[in-house]
């Protein structure tokens, strides 16, 4: 029988490594600034005392002519945050975090950057003699929208792992989509309205129909009645002899004066009155604040007569008059549009019952 083999012994624990201190960036004039403005188009290399060595083509451009060889960080940037940074030290001290600058000149773009010490003395014991100097790498950050108009920017003037310009033309796509849906909602609401107002509006004449009446005639009812406020006068207009126009010169002469007399009643009423035409030759004015019943049978009396001038229709000429029926809405102890339209009704029947050409205001609590 073989004997089982003996298990090795296990070696040692490995020790963990010793940590190593980050080691500097090699001088960048072993690299090609040309190199180096393909990955890093905004970069800028400074010398020990801050003096700019190379720059990016980016930069360059943003920059313009302020930025040649030799020039200080600190004239053609200001570094915002942090905040009292006025020197090199200042600037290696606060190395491999963030920065937030400013260009000086005009339009003071804002940039984004993160400073890297370079050369291999590096460390809080070397003396400024012995210091190297910085990779200063910048970004547009929040303000690329503004530095791509500003500066005249385009893709290739950024890194090509860079993703800004894709998310710049998903903002300005975003922005046309919002543009799109903005005027799509003004055009819905431009046709609703015109829907609403062609479904208020009589089509031959161009006033109010019987719909648009009757929501008048709620608003005025909910607004007052009999409140000093907001009293109204309801008249109810009926054309005499329209039938002879048809019937003598056709539906096409009828449908001209009809026409004609909506001008009439509106050039007799107010703004803010309300004129509509409920019927084939039946009108309606709602007279707002107007319960005088002498200014109305006077005003009543008026249209009458603009209605009875000749009016000519194609050929020949029409001969109309009219007479109307007129209730106030303070005498009534609840204004209802229902009973004040049966009552001009009844109103408008005794002015013709009397000849017609009339005018009859009902008082509703003494009767015609």
């Amino acid at each position: 029988m073989t004997a089982p083999r003996p298990t090795p012994a296990l070696g040692p624990a490995l020790a963990p490594a010793p940590a190593m201190a980050p080691a500097a960036l090699p001088d960048p004039s072993r690299l090609l600034p040309e190199l180096l403005g393909v990955l890093m188009p905004m970069f800028l290399w400074l010398d020990a005392s801050g003096r700019v060595q190379a720059a990016g083509p980016t930069l360059r451009k943003v920059c313009g002519r302020a930025l040649r060889p030799g020039v200080s960080l600190f004239d053609l940037i200001e570094i915002t945050r942090p905040q009292r940074m006025t020197g090199m030290a200042d600037l290696r001290a606060h190395g491999l975090r963030r920065l937030h600058l400013a260009l000086r000149a005009r339009p003071r773009t804002g940039l984004r950057g993160i400073a890297v010490p370079l050369g291999p003395e590096v460390g809080p014991d070397v003396g400024p003699e012995q210091e190297g100097g910085v990779l200063l790498n910048l970004s547009f950050g929040l303000t690329v929208a503004e530095a791509v108009r500003d500066h005249a920017l385009t893709d290739s003037d950024f890194a090509p792992t860079d993703l800004t310009v894709e998310m710049l033309y998903l903002i300005e796509a975003k922005s046309a989509v919002m543009g799109e849906l903005r005027g799509l909602n003004l055009r819905l609401e431009r046709a609703h309205r015109s829907a609403v107002a062609e479904a208020l509006t009589d089509p031959l004449t161009g006033l109010a129909n019987r719909r648009a009446l009757e929501l008048a005639l709620e608003s005025a009812v909910q607004s007052g009645g009999r409140d000093e406020a907001a009293p109204f006068a309801l008249v109810h207009l009926d054309l005499d002899f329209f039938k002879q126009v048809n019937d003598t010169h056709g539906h096409a002469a009828g449908d001209a004066v009809l026409t004609e007399v909506a001008r009439i009643l509106q050039a007799e009423t107010r703004k803010h009155d309300l004129v509509a035409r409920v019927g084939g030759d039946e009108f309606v004015l709602v007279l707002r604040g107007m319960t005088d019943p002498a200014a109305i049978e006077a005003l009543g009396r008026r249209i009458i007569a603009r209605l009875e001038a000749p009016m000519p229709v194609g050929s020949g000429i029409a001969t109309i008059s009219g007479s109307l029926g007129v209730v106030l809405s303070v005498d009534y102890p609840v204004p209802a549009p229902e009973r004040m339209l049966a009552d001009a009704d009844r109103a408008l029947y005794a002015s013709k019952h009397r000849g017609r050409a009339g005018v009859t205001v009902l008082r509703v609590e003494s009767g015609i």
